[in-house]
């Protein structure tokens, strides 16, 4: 039997968008980004299984069965799913409790490397790679772009807007 094309796109959609909304600093999006993911191979597993009748001996003949081993991954990566859900979804409610946001801050290590480059003070090979500074294309010594900017400035509650 041929994979349907029609769900072959869907895996490659969900896949798609779950790695975009997972690089986000979100957790609300990270979670959506990992069900999204989970979901893209649930769908890819089932669909690299052979389809067929239910695989019970007896009932079905042996060449006409559905492959067990597919659906089984499946519903073991349904539970394991479910139970990171919940770890994300209580992380970003902890978090929105204690700040007011979901957002991940940067880590502090991040952002002296980032102040140190900006007062040129990595001149030197960097002691992890080996390699110096990122020198963009137009050759001016700069930041890394990868990284991220200083830490934002914390979001007000609707109660602290207004002074209630």
């Amino acid at each position: 039997m041929r994979p349907n094309l029609i769900l072959a796109l869907v895996v490659g959609v969900l896949f798609g968008a779950g790695v975009v909304l997972l690089l986000e600093r979100s957790l609300s999006r990270v979670l959506i980004g990992i069900i999204l993911l989970s979901n893209g191979g649930n769908l890819l597993l089932l669909l690299g299984g052979r389809a067929g009748g239910a695989p019970i001996l007896g009932i079905t003949p042996e060449s006409e069965m559905s492959d067990p081993l597919a659906q089984a991954m499946v519903l073991t990566a349904i539970v394991i799913t479910l139970g990171l859900t919940a770890f994300l979804l209580a992380m970003a409610y902890r978090s929105w409790q204690l700040t007011g946001h979901d957002e991940v801050r940067d880590d502090p290590e991040d952002r002296r490397i980032v102040r140190r480059a900006q007062r040129r003070e990595l001149a030197g090979p960097d002691d992890n790679t080996g390699e110096g500074p990122w020198v963009p294309p137009g050759g001016v010594l700069g930041t890394d772009p990868e990284q991220v900017d200083p830490e934002p400035a914390p979001r007000r509650l609707d109660g602290e807007a207004d002074g209630r």
